[in-house]
């Protein structure tokens, strides 16, 4: 699709102020589209959007901009980056399932509704499997988060309109670029490499299957504007990596030729204690390919890390 499909559109972005959301909204705005983020608080940057303030949970004045809306895409749940406690926990499954249900009672409450809905899912649905390549065909995984992704497309089918096409992108880690949003995980990992601690990670064959933020935005496009694209798909690089090499093409990038190891020890105690985040996402990892996107031909504009990287690195925003 080109831009000029964008012409005379509106697009809502629910959950839309992060690194994702912001990334996403500047890309259908610079192709000609009207973009109205809703989200509890504005972006952190101003851009060419509009902000619509909601809770998430309940119904509001935000739905007006639902009607005569051209797409939705949602992208709304709380971050994972955290200690996984009991409260966190229920933070992050409530905010991606009540925000998913209340845009479906929205949906039935207005003239209308956008005739395509875009759901951000995760990869991580498919659990950690140590060495397995999964695709849209395969079973999903045990643990909190298969479970968390599961209720997410759970009450997003059971949500989306029968009149509606609905998309599930089963994103992986996205690499792009801090504009300011709250930043995409690379630059933590960019920094790390650069004071010489990007290195292996407990045993560092763990998968890490990632997406440039150019070709997961260009998958939102064909989610919305393309009526030949239904259901789930894996929103994932056809090249997925071990973390040592994921960590390896990163100090390439950087130019820094040393990379201290992290015994996984020494992960569970740092990241517990001092960066107040869950060791397991570091340790634990999936190779995640899809098959779908595959047979229909997708071509991805970056499908090589060491590429994405460098321009991700050392080109301007």
């Amino acid at each position: 699709m080109s831009f000029e499909s964008f012409e005379q559109k509106r697009f809502v972005v629910a959950g839309g102020s992060g690194f994702l959301g912001v990334s996403l909204a500047h890309y259908l705005a610079e192709g000609g589209a009207a973009v109205i983020i809703l989200s509890r608080n504005k972006p952190k940057v101003t851009g060419p959007w509009k902000h619509r303030r909601w809770d998430a949970r309940t119904l509001g004045h935000w739905q007006e901009e639902l009607v005569g809306a051209d797409g939705l895409v949602n992208l709304t749940g709380r971050s994972v980056d955290c200690v996984k406690t009991p409260d966190h926990q229920d933070e992050i499954l409530r905010s991606r399932v009540e925000s998913t249900r209340v845009l479906g009672k929205a949906m039935r409450s207005i003239n209308s509704p956008p005739p395509v809905w875009v759901q951000m899912s995760t990869a991580h649905i498919y659990g950690d499997p140590p060495s397995a390549v999964c695709t849209e065909d395969s079973s999903l995984g045990c643990g909190f988060a298969p479970f968390v992704g599961k209720a997410w497309e759970e009450a997003f089918y059971a949500s989306v309109l029968p009149s509606q096409r609905g998309v599930v992108l089963r994103s992986s880690f996205v690499v792009g670029r801090d504009r300011g949003a709250g930043g995409g995980a690379l630059a933590a990992l960019g920094f790390l490499a650069r004071i010489g601690l990007g290195g292996q990670i407990g045993s560092g064959t763990q998968g890490m299957s990632w997406i440039h933020e150019a070709d997961l935005n260009r998958l939102f496009e064909r989610g919305l504007t393309d009526e030949t694209m239904n259901g789930t798909f894996i929103a994932s690089s056809p090249n997925p990596v071990s973390q040592a090499e994921f960590m390896k093409h990163l100090r390439r990038a950087v130019r820094m030729p040393i990379g201290i190891r992290a015994f996984s020890w020494m992960v569970r105690f740092g990241a517990h204690y001092i960066l107040k985040t869950d060791p397991d996402l570091a340790l634990y990892g999936r190779y995640v390919v899809s098959k779908r996107l595959n047979e229909d031909g997708f071509e991805f504009e970056w499908p090589r890390l060491e590429d994405a990287l460098q321009n991700l690195l050392h080109h301007g925003s």
